[in-house]
Parts: C-alpha cells; structure tokens; sequence
C-alpha cells in the first residue's frame, strides 16, 4: 500500500539554526501516528511544512496516489487537497451556534457565486447532524460556541475539520487542559477518525499516547530518533537520554 504523505530528505534552516534536519518519514492513507519529542524537535515546523506554510530549503513532500509536490501548493490548494489541520487551542465561531459552526465548515461551492445562492438542504442537515453525533456534541446543536466547555469546543474544532472531508488530519496537542472524560472521549474521536483516514497527533503527554495505541514517531533536532509503538520507543536508549530521562 503506497503512502499517503511521503516526506523525504527535508531540512530547514531559520537564521542558521536547523529547525528540520534530512527529515524523511511515512503515514499511511488509513492511519493513526502519534509524534512526540523535545521543545525544539522540529513538531510544529514538521506540520508547517506539510500545511503550506513553510517552506524547506531541500527535500521532497509528496501527496497522494498521484504523488503530488505540496512544496509547489499554496496554503489554501493543500487544505483543497486534503490536508486539514488543529492548533493547540481551539478556533471556533463564538457567537455562532455548534449547528452553524459545522454547516459553514461543509465542504461546499465557496465561489461568491455559491455563497451568494446557498440554500441548506435536508442533506446539509443531515450532514451536520451525523457529525454532531460523531464528536460526541449531539445534544449540543443549539448551544452557542461560546458556552461550550474547552474539551467540547476543541471537539466542535475536530469536527468542524472532518466536515471538510480531508484525507490527513494534523493535530496539536488535543488532550491539553481536559479533564479525565473529556481525553478519553478525544481518544476514541481520534481513533475513530483515523478508521478512514490518516491522524497525525503531536502530543507531549505520553499517558495520552498510549492510550493511542497506535505507532509513535520521535523526533529529535529536526530528525527521527525512534520510530515503533511506545513500548519499542520508550526502551531506545537515545530517547531515553534525550526525551524521557530530562
């Protein structure tokens, strides 16, 4: 089975420091990837460059079956794409209802000429009401963003990405400032989602990771030290030395 993203012999220098270092790795079109690593490892210029957002100095970042160059995409083709992205705290329409948050995110006509004439349909309906069932905020359709608690609100985030069908979700650290309930039910969101499409979490809590359950990828000053499941990357002496034993 081919990959998804393949990212191969990337580097990235800002002002002489090597933010990615010949960083090549894998995910797959199906599949749920944990990355984990030190402050300055290289996690979020990794899910900047695969968004668009930065650009490499060297290296390859190809999409698709087709085997596309995301380097010649701009931000909002590679979003068109597929590729879908969560920050750390949520950005949601406050004053908007959790319905409507989830309806304006539908993959839709977003030419002026589409906006101008939409009309929801029985269809747009359902759409937003399978996906409300999905993050787990069906009894919440009429609430609005803004009385939402934090986990609920990066829930509605979640779904407000999966509404625009993508093909790979990068998502920075979801468990953050959730409470036991509210992580064990972003777990089973995640994992769910990666059931037909590809989820890379960048995470810092390893107790989150394992609940993952899925294969973690350490990187290390722009590189990959490790890569297997938590157990396997958690006796490699390297990560040992450089991640968990600070």
């Amino acid at each position: 089975m081919s990959a998804l993203l393949e990212v191969s012999g990337v580097t990235v220098t800002f002002d002489g420091f090597r933010a990615i270092n010949d960083l090549s790795f894998e995910i797959g079109p199906a599949e749920l990837r944990a990355v984990i690593g030190p402050n300055g490892a290289g996690k979020t210029t990794f899910m900047d460059i695969v968004t668009g957002k930065t650009k490499p100095d060297t290296g390859r970042v190809l999409w698709g079956e087709e085997s596309r160059s995301l380097l010649r995409m701009s931000e909002a083709e590679i979003a068109r794409a597929g590729v879908g992205r969560k920050f750390q705290r949520p950005t949601v329409f406050e004053d908007q209802s959790v319905f409507d948050n989830l309806l304006l995110a539908l993959r839709k006509n977003r030419s002026p000429f589409g906006v101008l004439f939409y009309r929801r349909s029985a269809e747009d309906k359902a759409r937003v009401e399978a996906l409300a069932a999905e993050i787990g905020l069906a009894d919440q359709l009429g609430r609005l963003a803004a009385e939402l608690s934090h986990g609920q609100k990066q829930w509605l985030e979640i779904g407000m990405l999966l509404a625009q069908e993508p093909r790979l979700l990068l998502v920075d650290e979801p468990a953050a400032g959730m409470t036991p309930a509210e992580r064990e039910h972003t777990t089973d969101l995640l994992v769910q989602a990666a059931k037909t499409r590809a989820v890379v979490v960048v995470e810092h809590d390893m107790e989150f990771v394992r609940r993952l359950d899925c294969k973690v990828t350490v990187l290390h000053e722009g590189r990959v030290l490790a890569e297997g499941s938590l157990d396997h990357v958690t006796r490699n002496q390297e990560v040992i030395d450089v991640y968990l034993g600070r």
